[in-house]
């Protein structure tokens, strides 16, 4: 469990899965630098390894502007939180199983 925000990780999220199975989600807003960047590395890791990626705007959706507010841009895995505010290409990569 992620102690600092209370949320379930899966131990082996990657095992098993090709990086092509594998859906990564942003979730940002408009006008905010750092979105922009997770979108570049996102794009840029996502093209290398394969992998799909959506984008979900959190002034859209009452539910994730609830839970994910005070951390965007938020990266998610497969429906897992990986990672948020600043996207790491290698870290990134490395769970995509790339």
């Amino acid at each position: 469990m992620d102690v600092m925000f209370g949320r379930a990780k899966k131990k082996d999220a990657g095992s098993g899965k090709d990086a092509a199975s594998r859906v990564v989600t942003l979730i940002g807003k408009p006008g905010c630098h750092l979105c922009d960047d997770a979108r570049a590395v996102i794009e840029a890791v996502c093209a290398e390894t394969g992998a799909s990626w959506e984008e979900k705007d959190i002034t859209r959706d009452e539910e994730l502007h609830r839970a994910y507010w005070e951390q965007i841009p938020v990266v998610l895995i497969d429906g897992e939180q990986h990672t948020f505010w600043r996207v790491d290409a290698g870290r990134l990569r490395r769970e995509l199983g790339a």
